[in-house]
């Protein structure tokens, strides 16, 4: 991938250096404990896992803490951290001009990188919840583990890969300037669990869609190099909640996906991917997304 040829965002904030490492087993008051259980229930996940997270695992399993990121001495280039700044830098490009022409203004959110934990506007997050996008405080929050995590836990090396992971959170944030997310959040809160995990997977396939569609004008600008449609497409498979399940619990319950299987993501990436076209990102209006 090229993305030296990208322009590089100042909308990166850096908390690396401040932010809380969990591990050897945190201790939560009232008002912590509350705090996790609304971000893990406005991401869809489990509070139960990621409490057991932040507390360092189960007695079966030792905790574990994310590794503080190699530091760069004067004047040494943070690779990877350029490499976000210049995804994020050009997913702006791309999507001011997409809402020029929709006639609309894009605002780009600010992305955050931690470590270990970060405090956000939607509440206390561990880096296990993963990469995450607050609508309250237009954030996309990231702990650059998870692209360690994404090459050797599940098996999606490459750089295009790690940009999947980042559009697809800008693809959040876009749904959140176009209205969705207040939409969607409004018909969870009114609906019983099995319908609120449904609207969360359209929801969330509808940024894997957005991400594709910020791929499809990377690849139309000469960005991307043989075997980068593949390794997003095997990034996409490998986050699905079907495959994650079956790798944490030995089984697969579909009634309780919050961001949809392998094949459903995979699907509506490369829709983005293949059309370039926002409007074929309508997950909502699809019979069988």
């Amino acid at each position: 991938m090229r993305w030296g040829n990208m322009r590089s965002s100042g909308n990166l904030e850096d908390r690396e250096a401040s932010g809380p490492a969990f591990g050897g087993g945190l201790k939560l008051g009232g008002i912590g404990f509350i705090a996790v259980v609304a971000i893990s229930w406005f991401l869809g996940l489990n509070p139960m896992d990621v409490l057991d997270s932040l507390q360092g695992g189960s007695s079966s399993s030792p905790p574990t803490q994310s590794a503080p990121p190699p530091a760069a001495g004067p004047g040494t280039r943070d690779e990877t951290k350029d490499f976000i700044a210049r995804i994020l830098g050009d997913t702006e490009d791309t999507w001011s001009a997409l809402f020029k022409r929709m006639g609309g203004e894009y605002r780009p959110p600010r992305l955050v990188l931690f470590r270990g934990a970060v405090d956000s506007a939607c509440g206390l997050a561990s880096s296990a919840v993963g990469p995450f996008y607050c609508a309250q405080d237009s954030r996309v929050y990231l702990d650059r583990s998870f692209f360690e995590d994404l090459s050797r836990r599940f098996g999606a090396p490459g750089d295009f890969a790690r940009a999947y992971v980042i559009a697809h959170e800008v693809g959040h944030h876009v749904q959140n300037q176009l209205g969705v997310m207040d939409k969607i959040a409004g018909q969870r809160g009114r609906a019983g669990e099995t319908r609120s995990n449904a609207l969360s997977v359209r929801l969330e396939l509808q940024a894997d869609c957005f991400a594709g569609v910020w791929g499809h004008f990377a690849k139309e600008r000469n960005l991307l190099e043989p075997g980068d449609v593949e390794s997003g497409l095997a990034a996409a498979a490998a986050i699905g909640d079907d495959r994650l399940q079956q790798q944490s619990r030995g089984r697969v319950s579909p009634e309780s996906f919050t961001h949809g299987s392998s094949a459903q993501r995979v699907r509506w990436f490369r829709a983005g991917l293949d059309s370039g076209d926002v409007a074929q990102c309508n997950t909502f209006e699809s019979a069988r997304p």
